[in-house]
């Protein structure tokens, strides 16, 4: 039984809302149609009509935040899609960033060494494969004859050796690397001259070793080696390495040193090739440091030195001059010169012309006037003594 009531209730329930629905849209539309007038602003109908309306307002308000959300879904979703791209593009642009700015920084040292290097012509070259059979022993540049590239050419960084062209394309060359123990380079111990042979070793393939050194000569570890220019092939003084260990022959008369090359072969991307070498100029002079407050200026000496130069010519133009010239007229035949010893009234400051006249006259002849010195020569000081270059 109260199934079956439950069942009469649901369909009155549904037949009750239909008959409202029913009716409100009757009078909705017929009053839009004109054919009645329904005083909407009645409370009736307000409180008739307020479900209806909230029910609307919410069921729109559910319907635009539901349009909205798709909205704001696909533009999440568009704006997704395009922050990945960017991000792909700036993760490409970043790779390339850190690849062109280690690549400018193997420039600017290859840059750096041509400038320094004036006696070496060089040509830049770009690595651009090893062979698989021999990795650490053989390289392929991107450079040949057509760049002047040749055989037997030497091949270095801005940090050292790296070997030499052994077959020189059009576009490409080999290279064989001072790690190959078929290469061999001349090299010296710069601190003490010793004279050897670098060699690569199976044993070691990235260490290479100076060879034939007598073991009584000074060798130690730490100490430099550079090309010592024998053989034709390297230029001298191209930087080789640095003494790693010093090992003694199995013949017990000879030793042997472990090479740390300085350039890093793993990492050998780009290299460059002597086309030409000729001796380095001497540097440019350098004054030394001065302590301050006892500076002194080096133009001002140069001035100095200059002036002192003119005039000791100057002194022996003068001293020529004079010797050249012909001797003064002697004065000292007549009495003139000599002063006046017979008269009393003679005092010190009384000069000798008048006191000569006096004793002239008093013996019954004229004094001749002394003979003034010409330019440039000097005047006599006694009447024996002749100018200077004349002769008695």
């Amino acid at each position: 039984m109260s199934k079956v009531k439950r069942e009469g209730e649901t369909g009155r329930t549904a037949w009750l809302l239909i008959f409202i629905t029913v009716s409100v849209f009757c009078i909705v539309f017929f009053a839009a149609r004109g054919r009645f007038v329904t005083p909407f602003t009645s409370p009736a109908v307000i409180t008739l009509l307020a479900p209806f309306q909230r029910a609307a307002a919410w069921a729109g308000s559910q319907i635009q935040g539901v349009v909205a959300n798709v909205q704001d879904i696909l533009t999440v979703h568009q704006q997704n899609q395009l922050l990945r791209s960017e991000v792909e593009q700036l993760r490409v642009q970043n790779v390339q960033a850190n690849e062109y700015a280690a690549e400018n920084i193997r420039l600017r040292e290859l840059l750096g060494y041509t400038q320094s290097a004036r006696q070496f012509d060089l040509v830049m070259a770009r690595v651009i494969g090893r062979e698989p059979t021999t990795w650490t022993r053989m390289i392929v540049i991107d450079r040949g004859t057509e760049h002047g590239v040749q055989k037997n050419m030497a091949v270095v960084t801005a940090r050292g050796l790296v070997g030499t062209v052994t077959d020189a394309g059009p576009f490409s060359s080999k290279v064989q690397l001072i790690l190959d123990p078929r290469a061999a380079a001349g090299a010296l111990v710069q601190r003490s001259r010793v004279a050897g042979v670098v060699k690569g070793t199976p044993d070691d393939a990235m260490h290479p070793r100076m060879v034939n050194v007598p073991k009584n000569q000074d060798m130690a570890v730490g100490d430099i080696l550079v090309t010592s220019g024998f053989g034709g092939i390297y230029p001298k003084g191209i930087m080789i390495g640095t003494v790693s260990a010093v090992k003694n022959d199995s013949g017990g008369l000879l030793h042997y040193a472990v090479i740390e090359p300085a350039t890093d072969f793993q990492r050998l991307e780009d290299v460059a090739v002597i086309v030409a070498s000729r001796e380095a100029p001497p540097e440019p002079l350098k004054p030394p440091a001065q302590t301050r407050g006892t500076e002194t200026d080096p133009w001002a000496a140069w001035a100095a030195q200059q002036a002192a130069q003119r005039a000791a010519q100057q002194a022996a133009q003068q001293a020529a001059q004079k010797a050249t010239q012909p001797p003064a007229a002697p004065a000292a035949a007549t009495p003139a010169a000599q002063p006046s010893q017979a008269s009393p009234q003679s005092s010190e400051t009384q000069p000798a012309q008048p006191s000569a006249a006096e004793s002239g006259n008093a013996s019954g002849q004229s004094a001749p006037a002394p003979a003034q010195p010409q330019a440039g020569q000097q005047q006599p000081v006694a009447p024996a003594i002749p100018a200077a270059g004349g002769k008695r």
